[in-house]
C-alpha cells in the first residue's frame, strides 16, 4: 500500500465516492440521504463539518460498501462552519474528488413546511420563522455557490426528490457527465436550478384539441401531435446538437450535472413531449440522459 499523501495513496482516495449533502432546513435533505441508501451509499446524518476530513478517511480504509459514502451537514450541528470552501479544499487536497448537493425551496414554501409540521426553525430562536430562514441562507450562501448539483424543491414532492436523486447517483460512472431534461410550466415558474431553458410555447397547444385535453405528453397520442407539428423536430435536434457539442467542454470543467428544463404553460403536454424525445436525442449519442417533469399532474 502506498503511503498516505503519495500520488498513489491520491489516485486511490479518488475512487471514493464521496457525496456531501447540504442545504436549507425544510428542503428536503432527509429525503436525499434516504434516496442515496436507496442506490447504495453509507449515509452519515448530522455530521459536523470539522470531521469531513476524518470521515473521509475512515470510508478509504474502510472500503466495501464505505467506498460510496455521503455526508449531511445542517446548521443543527454545534461544529457547523460557514467554511465549507476550507473543508472541501482539504478533501482535495488530501486526494479525495467530493461532490455537493445542495438542497434549496422558495421561502413561501419553506414556511409553509414548517408550519404543516408545528416545527420551529433550528435558528429563528426567539424571532419569526422567517427570520430563522433568513440567518440560515446567509450561513449557507458559499455552500450554494459550490454545489455540484443545485435542487429546487418548491415544486418537488418526496417522490419526485428521491426518483430524482436516484436517477443521477444509480449506478453511475461519477466522471460521466449526466444529463436532466426537466419538463415544467411557465406558469409554475422557473427551474431555479437549470443550466438551460427551452420555450415549447411556440408549439400549438393540446389542451385546446378536445381529445388531447386529458391526456400528457407522455401519451403517444399527444406525443405524435406535438413532435408532428412544424419546428418541433428541427428544435429538439438543434438543442441535441448543442448539448452535445457542449457537453465534452462541462466535463473537463468538472461539471458533472447538467439540468436542461424544457418549458410550456402547463407543463402537461408539449414540454413533457419534448422533454422525454430530446432525452432520447440524447441517449442516441451516448450521453447519460433521463426526462423527469416536475409539474406533471399539477392541473
Amino acid at each position: 500500500m502506498a503511503p498516505q499523501g503519495t500520488d498513489d495513496g491520491n489516485a486511490s482516495r479518488s475512487s471514493t465516492d464521496l457525496v456531501i449533502v447540504t442545504g436549507v432546513s425544510g428542503g428536503g435533505r432527509s429525503t436525499v440521504a434516504r434516496a442515496l441508501e436507496n442506490v447504495g451509499y453509507y449515509v452519515v446524518d448530522n455530521l459536523p463539518q470539522t470531521l469531513l476530513l476524518e470521515m473521509a478517511e475512515l470510508a478509504h480504509a474502510a472500503g466495501g460498501t464505505a467506498k460510496r459514502t455521503a455526508m449531511v451537514l445542517d446548521v443543527r450541528s454545534r461544529a457547523f462552519s460557514t467554511d465549507l470552501t476550507g473543508a472541501v479544499k482539504a478533501l482535495r487536497d488530501r486526494g479525495f474528488s467530493p461532490r455537493i448537493v445542495f438542497v434549496d425551496a422558495d421561502d413561501k414554501v419553506l414556511i409553509r413546511r414548517f408550519e404543516s409540521v408545528r416545527r420551529a426553525h433550528p435558528l429563528q430562536g426567539n424571532g419569526r420563522l422567517a427570520d430563522g430562514i433568513a440567518a440560515e441562507r446567509e450561513l449557507l450562501l458559499d455552500a450554494r455557490e459550490q454545489a455540484d448539483v443545485l435542487i429546487d424543491t418548491s415544486h418537488l414532492n418526496v417522490n419526485q426528490l428521491r426518483a430524482r436523486i436516484e436517477e443521477m447517483f444509480a449506478g453511475e460512472d461519477s466522471r460521466r457527465l449526466r444529463v436532466t431534461v426537466l419538463s415544467f410550466g411557465f406558469k409554475y415558474g422557473l427551474p431555479p436550478d437549470a443550466d438551460f431553458v427551452l420555450d415549447a410555447r411556440f408549439l400549438p397547444n393540446p389542451y385546446w384539441v378536445p381529445e388531447l385535453r386529458e391526456h400528457t405528453g407522455r401519451d403517444t397520442e399527444v406525443s405524435k401531435y406535438v413532435l408532428g407539428q412544424h419546428g418541433a423536430r428541427t428544435f429538439i435536434e438543434t438543442y441535441a446538437r448543442l448539448i452535445n457539442t457542449t457537453a465534452p467542454g462541462f466535463e473537463r470543467e468538472g461539471k458533472r450535472y447538467l439540468t436542461v428544463a424544457v418549458g410550456c404553460t402547463g407543463g402537461k403536454h408539449r414540454s413533457v413531449a419534448i422533454a422525454e424525445e430530446l432525452a432520447r436525442r440524447l441517449r442516441d449519442v451516448r450521453l447519460a440522459a433521463s426526462a423527469q417533469h416536475r409539474d406533471l399532474g399539477r392541473e
